[in-house]
């Protein structure tokens, strides 16, 4: 038995208004055996940076096939191209603004199409609301099995960007940001095993993170090594190291968010 196609969506759009109630059903009038699932609405107003961090945690968790429909678009309405994007496996349909820069950085190979078919979208085109008229009807027949090539011509010169990378003071020392907070308050930076691989070895080795005016200085395996609004680090599930408190949100306590530097220091450098 097939399985139903599959339409993901990640937006900036929040649940209070009807936005993504009419999205979902412009999707289903035109593939109504879709099975549409929300990667997140909560995504930064505008932050087209946090989208593509989003969609890049998610995208690979979901079958072969799956249309990903990514819209964190503060140039609707402007000449910014709607775009659809295959890979070996999965499709992408969103603005071409950069929200699929990780996606790009993560997969071998892309094709980036520039959506031109306007017999697909709804008609009128709103100036305000391209992921009714454009990208959900678009996104709904690539999940029928409309092929790219069918939506509009393949580009080289897709809108890319380079995601914030931590980088060295000196021999000792590293310089990261926040890339983002998450609900339960965690800050979650650009650092990664490769960029410090010493705190992934069994003998952990003396370190101070400082961020703000707080250096920290212990490194848990789990949320629950920590006493109650404990300040420490960990490798996140996103593989990159968070500052976090057990039961408390590390953002308040520190009151730091995205783009808060964070320097992290070994050897001697750690105790000065």
């Amino acid at each position: 038995m097939d399985r139903k196609p599959i339409v993901t969506l990640t937006t900036d759009f929040g649940l209070q208004d009807h936005f993504v109630g009419t999205v979902k059903g412009a999707i289903l009038s035109v593939a109504p055996e879709a099975q549409i699932v929300d990667i997140s609405h909560s995504v930064q107003a505008f932050d087209v940076l946090d989208g593509a961090i989003t969609v890049a945690e998610a995208y690979r968790y979901f079958p072969k096939g799956t249309v990903h429909m990514v819209v964190v678009d503060p140039g609707v309405g402007t000449a910014r191209r709607p775009i659809l994007v295959n890979t070996q496996t999965h499709y992408f349909v969103a603005p071409d603004n950069g929200v699929l820069s990780l996606v790009y950085e993560r997969e071998e190979r892309v094709a980036v199409h520039h959506i031109t078919a306007e017999h697909y979208f709804l008609q009128p085109v709103s100036n305000t609301f391209h992921a009714r008229d454009i990208f959900a009807p678009v996104a709904a027949m690539v999940a029928r099995g409309v092929e790219a090539a069918k939506v509009g011509g393949q580009i080289e010169d897709y809108i890319r960007f380079a995601a914030p990378k931590p980088k060295p003071v000196d021999a000792h020392s590293l310089r990261g940001i926040v890339l983002k907070m998450d609900r339960f308050g965690n800050l979650i930076t650009n650092i990664t095993p490769q960029d410090v691989p010493a705190l992934i070895s069994p003998e952990t080795p003396p370190f101070r993170l400082r961020i703000g005016s707080k250096d920290i200085t212990q490194l848990n395996t789990n949320y629950a090594d920590g006493a109650a609004g404990e300040l420490f680090a960990i490798w996140g599930s996103m593989g990159y190291l968070e500052i976090s408190a057990n039961r408390g949100s590390a953002g308040k306590l520190l009151a730091l968010g995205k783009g808060a530097d964070v320097l992290i220091s070994f050897g001697a450098a750690a105790a000065g």
